[in-house]
């Protein structure tokens, strides 16, 4: 491979990958925007309703440090167009769910679906990045970040229009994108870890960087908790205070849209001047910013919103670049532990958020959430100086 290519991105393939991301999570944003329908079909409880939250995401931290592993050993494109199929079909079938268990069932498999592409999908992003991998991992992360941006508008304007039932005949999107992907997506490439078996993949993985790493998942994992408790609730809590739920699937969107353009202006300022300036400035004001969009009166809480989710989302993406910086050799197996074993156990927490919402209703609860950036600013300052140049 000649310098010149090393350096220049490959832009067709980071468009098939970014694709991947957006239609996997395109499915996956139904399912929250949707809570306020199932809450009134199924009469669940918040309790419930965070059950099933915080379920959709664990699988992610089931499912996700396993396939890096598997993905890494057979080099194949089943875990990625095999994880996709599984979103697409699933997540919209439960639109036809008839009980708790049922909903459960169908979102539970379709995340598990998810959560299978992101390892392999993530670790092929630096392959095809050139010199820019902080932009090029931003972008790829818009392409889910976007998802649930748009997501959350389409899904809840078409099941206001046609209803639940209808629901599942929107995965006829996904099938045609996959085939297209098929097609254009190349096969994965070995990390060197195929003969190692998974613990000692992971003492290569983590090597002598394993502090670093594992701080860098601890305040990976609780910005997840934050974001998934605000993403969980806050359509339910709107509707609540009387806001539609179209309203409430607007705020949903322009939170995430907020963030994916947070995202990539992260990942482009983190080429430039570092990681660790940009989380410092974005969990500093994440807490205010939330506990803004709380009370916020009217129609002030669209651009609340937009200014919580533009600080909340911004450094998902450089966990996992700042990861692989520090471990370049395992690139599958660091982003599964980045996103899917941080975001997974992030979205354990949901159930408990749901709880404590049962007993003391959600706004209190979402305001003690709130505070919990605050914690990770100290543990930021413990971050080593990486720079991608």
């Amino acid at each position: 491979m000649t310098s010149e290519k090393i350096l220049k991105a490959n832009i067709k393939v980071i468009f098939a990958l970014t694709l991947v991301h957006f239609m996997g999570d395109f499915y996956s944003a139904y399912i929250s925007p949707l809570f306020p329908l199932f809450v009134e079909k199924l009469n669940l409880s918040l309790a419930q309703v965070g059950f099933i939250a915080g379920l959709s995401r664990f699988c992610a931290f089931i499912v996700q440090p396993s396939v890096g592993y598997l993905a890494d050993r057979y080099q194949n494109r089943v875990f990625i167009l095999g994880g996709l199929l599984l979103a697409v079909v699933f997540i919209p079938l439960a639109g036809l769910a008839a009980s708790f268990w049922s909903l459960l069932f169908f979102i539970a498999v379709g995340s598990i679906g998810s959560a299978m592409f992101h390892p392999s999908v993530t670790g092929m992003v630096p392959l095809y990045a050139g010199r820019n991998a902080g932009l090029s991992m931003s972008i790829f992360n818009t392409g889910g970040t976007l998802a649930f941006a748009v997501g959350p508008l389409f899904i809840t304007w078409y099941a206001g229009m046609f209803g639940l039932e209808a629901v599942p005949a929107t995965m006829l999107i996904g099938l045609a994108t996959a085939a297209y992907l098929y097609a254009a997506l190349p096969q994965p490439r070995s990390e060197g870890f195929k003969s190692r078996g998974f613990f000692g993949s992971m003492r290569d993985t983590l090597g002598d960087v394993w502090k670093v790493i594992f701080l860098i998942w601890v305040v990976m994992v609780l910005r997840a908790i934050v974001g998934q408790a605000f993403l969980t609730f806050l359509p339910v809590l709107y509707v609540k205070k009387g806001y539609s739920l179209v309203s409430a699937g607007l705020m949903f969107s322009i939170f995430v849209l907020a963030g994916t353009a947070s995202g990539v202006l992260a990942g482009h300022l983190s080429d430039r001047i570092g990681f660790k300036p940009i989380f410092l400035l974005a969990h500093g004001l994440m807490g205010p910013m939330l506990l803004l969009l709380l009370y916020l009166p009217g129609n002030w809480v669209y651009p609340g919103a937009a200014l919580a989710g533009f600080f909340t989302l911004a450094t998902l993406p450089l966990g996992v670049v700042m990861a692989q910086a520090l471990a370049p050799r395992a690139r599958s197996m660091v982003a599964s532990l980045m996103m899917g074993f941080a975001y997974g156990l992030g979205g354990a927490v949901s159930p408990l958020v749901g709880k404590l919402a049962d007993l003391f209703t959600i706004e209190p609860v979402l305001f003690g959430v709130a505070l919990v950036p605050l914690l990770t600013v100290a543990l930021i300052w413990r971050f080593p100086e990486i720079n991608q140049k």
